[in-house]
């Protein structure tokens, strides 16, 4: 016992020494020419023209850089303002239960899971999908899940979450030389060590990112829980949004980086905020991720009921050919009543109310918001993308969003006028 405490100890004190710093954003005019500030206590490259700096003393660090012919904006990696985010209701252990359901899914909870419905009624056409073109039996899709964490430990998500094959579970050593220790299914970013680095535990400590996570991939047809959308995916968990979902810029980029570059070809975003405080860092690290590395990032469209054309919310009012952003509908069909909207800056819709999916310990329970509607469209695109691994993320966005249902209620409320479709879509191809 005294042991584990005086390990706590020392853990508490490497991650307050490593808070004590701030991060500041810095992009040069040219890339390849790293800052030179002599009050940084660190430098990280994270692509191009971009660095951060870390720094136990803002002011000068910032008047320093600004200072230099060389760098071409500093930006604080400030805290936007803490928020709710979606929590699940009654959460339950659902019961083992084996033998063909009629919609072909032996999942228990699948009743449930309205989203799963015809368009008609409602739903993504995922239940006619798998019944009308049948199994996937195309790639694997690794599908990154920037989020609160996720609970890989989970009945119904660890047999999909992806693996780091290079990392040795536990030992305290960077195995695959990639900067990260014991990143064996994604990183945190919200807890690190005394150099600035991102450990490698992504254990969900709320509950919103193992819900993101269960909607996207929970594994089919294995009797358990609840089914994913997508049949063939790996969930990389990502720990950068917060409980209280204060998520910053260098965070998100630092995510993306690390997701891209270890394989993902679709990021979920389940996460927005108001102010745009680290200038076009996450914009410019999303087009980066989707020319160099080839992946599609889809962001949930907010919960504030405004029109994010007027009101920019970040971010999902980024202007990316490689962003999809989603708004929320409920099972009659109709635009959710917390969802934001926007003719240029939305791209589609998919289910966001009431969604029922897996939470932590084993658990399952209902969510609701544009969180929600995010996964499934990354459902979707996973699904897409599996069968057709050909598609660049341009070709993917165009293909969900010249796919949709159509819905008139939509046609002022988002680009395309319409909800994704999954059987649609593949018949589409």
């Amino acid at each position: 016992m005294k042991l584990k405490l005086l390990a706590g100890v020392a853990l508490m004190a490497m991650i307050s020494h490593a808070g004590a710093a701030e991060r500041l954003v810095v992009k040069m005019k040219e890339a390849g020419n790293a800052p030179v500030v002599s009050s940084a206590k660190n430098i990280q490259h994270l692509f191009g023209q971009y660095y951060v700096v870390q720094t136990n003393d803002v002011a000068v660090t910032r008047a320093q850089l600004e200072a230099s012919s060389e760098v071409l904006r500093v930006d604080i990696n400030a805290k936007a303002g803490k928020r709710k985010l979606p929590q699940a209701s009654q959460t339950e252990m659902l019961p083992k239960v084996f033998g063909k359901s009629v919609t072909g899914f032996n999942d228990p909870g699948l009743s449930r899971l309205w989203g799963f419905n015809s368009a008609e009624r409602g739903g993504m056409a995922v239940n006619d999908a798998y019944e009308t073109l049948g199994a996937n039996k195309g790639e694997k899709v690794i599908v990154a899940v920037v989020d609160t964490g996720v609970d890989y430990n989970h009945e119904d998500l660890k047999d999909v979450m992806w693996t780091n094959e290079g990392e040795i579970a536990g030992n305290g050593i960077d195995d695959d030389n990639n900067g990260y220790i014991d990143d064996v299914h994604g990183i945190n970013t919200l807890v690190r060590d005394a150099n600035g680095v991102a450990t490698g535990d992504p254990m969900d400590k709320h509950s919103h990112g193992t819900h993101v996570s269960g909607s996207i991939g929970a594994k089919q047809n294995n009797g358990i829980g609840v089914a994913g959308v997508a049949s063939n995916v790996a969930i990389m968990a990502i720990r950068t949004v917060p409980n209280n979902g204060d998520e910053t810029d260098v965070d998100v980029a630092e995510s993306f980086l690390y997701a891209a570059k270890h394989g993902a070809k679709i990021i979920n975003c389940s996460f927005g905020k108001s102010n745009n405080e680290g200038g076009d860092l996450v914009k410019d690290t999303i087009n980066h991720i989707g020319a160099e590395y080839g992946v599609l990032v889809i962001a949930a469209a907010g919960n504030s009921s405004q029109d994010i054309d007027r009101r920019l919310t970040y971010p999902a009012s980024f202007d990316s050919e490689t962003l999809m952003v989603v708004a929320a509908t409920t099972s009659s069909g109709g635009m959710a009543s917390y969802s934001n909207y926007g003719l240029v800056g939305v791209d589609l819709a998919a289910p966001g109310s009431s969604i029922y999916s897996t939470t932590p310990g084993n658990r399952y329970g209902n969510m609701s918001g544009t969180s929600m509607a995010s996964p499934n469209s990354v459902g979707v695109a996973a699904e897409v993308l599996s069968r057709h691994p050909e598609l660049s993320p341009i070709q993917l966005k165009q293909v969900l969003m010249d796919n949709v249902t159509k819905v008139s209620r939509y046609e002022t409320r988002m680009v395309t006028g319409g909800r994704i479709n999954l059987l649609q879509t593949l018949q589409g191809l």
